[in-house]
């Protein structure tokens, strides 16, 4: 906790953001961190709850009052260690986690939670800028050879867990940088690329060998790795998007958003993209169907892209403004969130169903819409039209792609198509073979995967030697 009496004595404050007309302009974070004396005052709040329920909103279970403690005390490089032992990455989730500590907190009764997310980004940035952050290599080598296959989140948090225990780890990324959706869905402007660099330095100082353009299933055997390793963790993500088959689909202009996204990043990151054809919403009327985290990436890289118009429909109905906190506290709760690309300048909508594209000389120009119900039944005499040069289909992700490595190795899949195992052992149905991450449990946010993919390690590593002094 931080002072007795601080959440009564100082108000809350956040961190402000750059001026829409000014960040549109660049593809740089535009976040303004608070500074020092003020963070300190915002640690100070967190009260003596008794019963810490942000441990439990945390799912990397951060010692969230004790490093809150440590800051209103000024003790930076020992927060800095205290934040370390349950998050690999705190400067990442530090700026893309959507926070659910923060609703757990108990202030967060009167809407007023601590600013834990702010905090936890604060303490990251000043470990780095500082040199605290420095490899640990291991002292002893175990002699045991690990693949994981997937450098996102899951992949990235299994392997540098792994190397420290003595393992040799290899990570397999079919892409030519490491990362995954860190660095080709998540926008510059949400967080620069540096963040995810500077980590793999300092794993392959802890001894992690990354392979690039290794793409398991399709140009590599994943055959050769069950052959090569002691142990194979698949950490590739959910790829699988899904799909809105209706009359016009094949038309051109209308995309996912990960194709869209990862274009936009790559160039931002001076990447070749040769043979792929441009997505661009320079002076286009652009239409995102989808109304979370990557509708709203869509957004923000639309209006960068000098888009005319961009317009968000979502099939399901608009969410209140404020929850009812005596029936959701302290779980995350549903409530209308604006991000910051929304604020932008986008229109939104909700219950709305596209029903059709037409479009003229095999090129998308119109969507046809209706409005739904609660069943999602179509309200008949509420058609309309809308004006759509670029079409980006942001509705989320099904299941890992099946092809190749899944169906290679025939694995075992669980109702929704994951691949299946257990959140204890990792297992998957093949000797040997793990899963983590959202090739596991699904579409899902970046601090669970981190979540699973320390878990995985600690799994792993009681696999391979007995015994395990990795935390779960």
């Amino acid at each position: 906790m931080g002072k007795v009496t601080g959440f009564l004595e100082y108000e809350q404050h956040d961190r402000k953001y750059q001026p829409v007309e000014e960040r549109v302009r660049h593809y740089h974070e535009f976040v303004k961190p608070l500074p020092e004396p003020e963070l300190r005052d915002q640690a100070a709040r967190c009260m003596n709850c008794g019963i810490p329920y942000c441990h439990t909103g945390c799912p990397v279970n951060n010692q969230i009052p004790d490093w809150n403690d440590l800051i209103y005390k000024n003790h930076w490089e020992q927060a800095a260690r205290n934040l370390h032992l349950t998050n690999n990455f705190p400067e990442v989730t530090g700026r893309v986690c959507p926070a659910p500590c923060e609703a757990s907190c108990t202030l967060n009764i009167e809407d007023i939670p601590v600013t834990i997310k702010t905090i936890e980004c604060a303490i990251a940035d000043k470990a780095i800028a500082n040199g605290w952050i420095k490899p640990e290599p291991p002292a002893h080598r175990t002699g045991k050879k690990i693949a994981i296959v997937g450098s996102g989140p899951a992949g990235l948090a299994c392997a540098q867990q792994l190397a420290r225990a003595g393992h040799e780890v290899h990570v397999f990324e079919k892409h030519p940088k490491a990362g995954g959706l860190l660095r080709y869905g998540i926008p510059d402007f949400k967080m620069e690329k540096e963040i995810v660099d500077r980590r793999v330095t300092q794993m392959e100082a802890e001894g992690v060998r990354f392979h690039y353009g290794a793409h398991v299933g399709a140009n590599l055997p994943a055959e050769d790795l069950l052959k090569d390793h002691n142990a194979v963790v698949l950490a590739g993500g959910a790829e699988k998007a899904r799909d809105l088959t209706i009359p016009g689909r094949e038309l051109d202009g209308i995309h996912f958003a990960m194709d869209y996204l990862p274009q936009q990043n790559r160039r931002v990151g001076n990447e070749p993209q040769d043979g792929v054809k441009p997505i661009l919403a320079g002076d286009k009327n652009v239409v995102v169907i989808g109304g979370g985290d990557t509708g709203s990436d869509c957004i923000g890289t639309a209006f960068r892209q000098g888009a005319l118009s961009v317009s968000n429909f979502e099939i399901m109905p608009e969410p209140p403004v404020k929850e009812n906190k005596l029936l959701t506290w302290p779980d995350w709760p549903l409530k209308l969130r604006t991000s910051p690309s929304h604020e932008e300048g986008v229109h939104r909508d909700f219950a709305v169903m596209t029903t059709k594209f037409s479009g003229e000389n095999g090129r998308v120009k119109k969507l046809h819409c209706v409005r739904v119900d609660e069943k999602f039944k179509p309200i008949p005499g509420t058609e309309f039209e809308l004006d759509a040069d670029l079409v980006l289909l942001a509705m989320g992700f099904v299941h890992p792609v099946h092809e190749g490595l899944i169906k290679n190795l025939g694995l075992k899949l669980d109702q929704r198509g994951n691949v299946d195992a257990d959140t204890v052992s990792y297992k998957s149905s093949l000797e040997k073979v793990f899963a983590c991450g959202d090739m596991r449990r699904g579409q899902s946010l970046v601090v669970w995967a981190i979540r699973e993919g320390r878990q995985a390690a600690h799994a792993v590593d009681k696999f391979l030697m007995g015994s395990t002094l990795l935390p779960r």
